[in-house]
């Protein structure tokens, strides 16, 4: 393995390839895996666990040699098509049983070659987000535990699961209600503050209302995060009727939570095989999700100067230059639950959705003023590297409406995209922007609450009557008051002329949890 290569435990590896020890160490003496190698102390330990470690690609290995097994192939045929690293001609397959049932194709003894995807998972299986808001259910999914019989809303914000529990009726009335409850409410109480289980009340009734809020004082919340499947078995029938018992799996993403709910008596490999690679998974629910209308808050950002800077440089140090203020600004823009947007150029274009617990506009308006304080050291780095003149400056713009978030789908990747004015008007904040300032919106300052607010510096910069600059805090001023819209040169403004706009001057750091 070579150093900073991502690894896995032996038990990290059992778990997601679906094998058990008995089989990984039987991989091991037939050379299908190599030895794990056994983690050496660094400088300043004096002892650590002696645990082997494998490859990441170990995983990919197991699914390969399950589709060769599956395909007929003995394990000694399979040792050979490894090595040799040529693809195994296939094996005659024979016609599907009879009785096959439909949508288990890759299940199915025809089929053994298939791989399952998210396509061809028939059992009930949805995805909520962070305020476990339903973002995509499939068919089995809505008639069978949702019970629902209404087309969900395209308003997410009345999608969340547990008032869709109690509406739809087939939880509320299961024989593992409650089960089914405190394995949501145990994930949910991670995510989630109580206030925002509290802001239910108006679409679940009181009795079911106060029942929820109670679960969510007594459960134990669920501590496990990406990477990890847990588990659990609910009977989904009606009290009193023939049960019907399902396993529950719960995967973790930072997209969201994906529950599978699966007949206990159905054999789990395919599906394990699916969960373990997250990858497919969240790709395909990705492509799944249907577009939502949300509150949301835009930041584009900008180089200033791009096309003096770029005529400057070589290609090759300019390329350079991009990418270094791209992978500064990653763990920022990461650390704010942004999401990543398409922006024309060399500019930048992230999204700032509604989280559980802490405001998405105070995000974006933290993680612009925290982008300014990297821009300004990424530029003191390059001044002294080119040992030139030249000011790099990031030109910020923000704003905040309610807007359709989707996805687009290329041949090769996910887009996320927000359809709207909000974008457009960011991005002339952008424009407005100079020297390396931030500007917001009023309407963007007013989904802050007070407490919030007082956390931001803002204010407009005015001309006193010697020339002076005078900057009046706590100030707004409409965009036509700022600049002569009959220039020629800021006639593009003329679409946010009217809107009420200020500088960010400075925000306070965030308060780091004892």
């Amino acid at each position: 393995m070579q150093a900073g290569e991502p690894t896995l435990t032996s038990r990290q590896l059992m778990a997601r390839a679906g094998i058990s020890r008995a089989t990984l160490n039987n991989y091991i003496a037939l050379g299908i895996l190599p030895k794990p190698e056994v983690a050496t102390a660094q400088r300043g330990q004096r002892t650590i666990p002696r645990i082997g470690h494998f490859p990441a690609a170990a995983v990919e290995v197991v699914y390969r040699v399950n589709e060769l097994k599956r395909e007929g192939f003995t394990m000694a045929e399979i040792v050979k098509i490894l090595q040799s690293g040529d693809p195994a001609e296939p094996r005659p397959v024979a016609a599907p049983a009879p009785d096959a049932r439909p949508g288990h194709a890759e299940s199915a003894p025809g089929n053994r070659g298939l791989r399952l995807t998210l396509d061809h998972v028939d059992q009930p299986a949805y995805m909520v987000n962070g305020r476990f808001e339903l973002e995509w259910a499939n068919d089995k999914a809505q008639a069978d535990i949702l019970g629902l019989e209404v087309k969900l809303s395209s308003d997410i914000t009345e999608r969340n699961i547990f008032s869709l529990f109690f509406q739809g009726g087939t939880v509320a009335e299961a024989d593992s209600r409650d089960d089914i409850l405190k394995l949501h409410m145990a994930i949910a109480k991670k995510r989630m503050p109580r206030t925002a289980l509290l802001a239910l009340d108006g679409d679940v009734d009181g009795a079911d209302m106060d029942g929820l809020t109670r679960l969510y004082d007594e459960v134990e919340a669920e501590t496990k995060g990406m990477g990890s499947i847990v588990r659990s078995t609910v009977n989904v029938a009606p009290r009193g009727q023939k049960p019907r018992w399902y396993d529950v799996y719960v995967s973790f993403f930072r997209e969201g939570v994906f529950f599978v709910y699966t007949p206990a008596e159905d054999d789990k490999n395919e599906l394990m095989s699916l969960l373990a690679r997250r990858d497919i998974v969240i790709r395909d629910l990705l492509k799944k999700r249907r577009p939502y209308l949300t509150e949301v808050a835009v930041l584009v950002a900008d180089l200033q100067d791009s096309m003096k800077i770029c005529a400057e440089l070589p290609p090759e140090e300019y390329f350079q230059l991009i990418n270094d203020i791209w992978a500064a600004m990653e763990p920022k823009l990461r650390g704010f639950y942004a999401t990543h947007g398409k922006h024309v150029g060399d500019g930048m274009l992230y999204y700032f959705l509604p989280q559980p617990d802490c405001s998405y506009a105070l995000n974006a308006i933290r993680c612009a003023h925290e982008m300014q304080a990297t821009m300004r050291e990424i530029s003191r780095q390059w001044r002294a590297k080119k040992n030139w003149l030249n000011e790099l400056r990031l030109n910020i713009g923000l704003h905040e409406g309610q807007e359709w978030f989707g996805t687009y789908q290329t041949p090769t990747h996910i887009e996320f995209t927000v359809l709207g004015d909000t974008v457009n008007m960011a991005g002339r904040l952008s424009d407005f922007a100079r020297q390396g300032s931030t500007w917001v919106s009023k309407t963007m300052l007013g989904k802050l609450s007070s407490k919030e607010r007082q956390q931001v510096r803002y204010g407009i910069r005015r001309t006193g009557a010697d020339g002076s600059e005078i900057l009046v805090p706590e100030t707004f001023s409409r965009v036509s008051n700022l600049v002569d819209l009959n220039d020629a040169k800021n006639h593009k403004f003329n679409d946010i002329a009217v809107l009420p706009v200020t500088e960010v001057l400075d925000v306070e750091p965030v308060q780091k949890k004892a």
